[in-house]
């Protein structure tokens, strides 16, 4: 198995640029929550997948330290769009282009964004419980 192991340094400047793609243009980015499997890549298309809702960071959304980045407060999806099971996620700055695709577990489940329930149900709230990625 091959291995790169960065220093913190390397990790903190591979993360930022990251969380200043997140935070372009002149408002707070934005979580799309889909169901279904994630797109192979961050350009591809969504397709079949629904939107259950948007979660919307805060500006800036984030701070990165020690190579790790940790979002600030999520503003909830106070009315979920469609209901289903979210599964990943599409982060977008707040002019809509797309940063990246990320995992959606519930709370302790270890996807790199976290849900209070990944049953997002049609009305009802959609709450982050945690936002946290890396570079080893």
């Amino acid at each position: 198995m091959a291995i790169l192991r960065l220093t913190v340094a390397l990790q903190t400047s591979c993360i930022t640029p990251i969380m200043t793609a997140i935070d372009a243009g002149a408002g707070a980015g934005l979580i799309d929550i889909y169901n279904g499997t994630i797109p192979a890549t961050a350009a591809t298309a969504v397709t079949t997948q629904t939107k259950l809702g948007t979660l919307t960071f805060s500006d800036p959304s984030g701070s990165v330290t020690s190579g790790v980045f940790t979002a600030s407060s999520i503003t909830q999806d106070s009315s979920a769009d469609a209901t289903g099971t979210a599964s990943w996620a599409r982060i977008k700055d707040s002019t809509g282009a797309t940063v990246g695709d990320i995992d959606i577990t519930s709370t302790g489940g270890g996807g790199l964004l976290q849900l209070n329930t990944v049953n997002i149900v049609a009305g009802g709230p959609i709450i982050v419980t945690a936002l946290t990625f890396s570079v080893a």
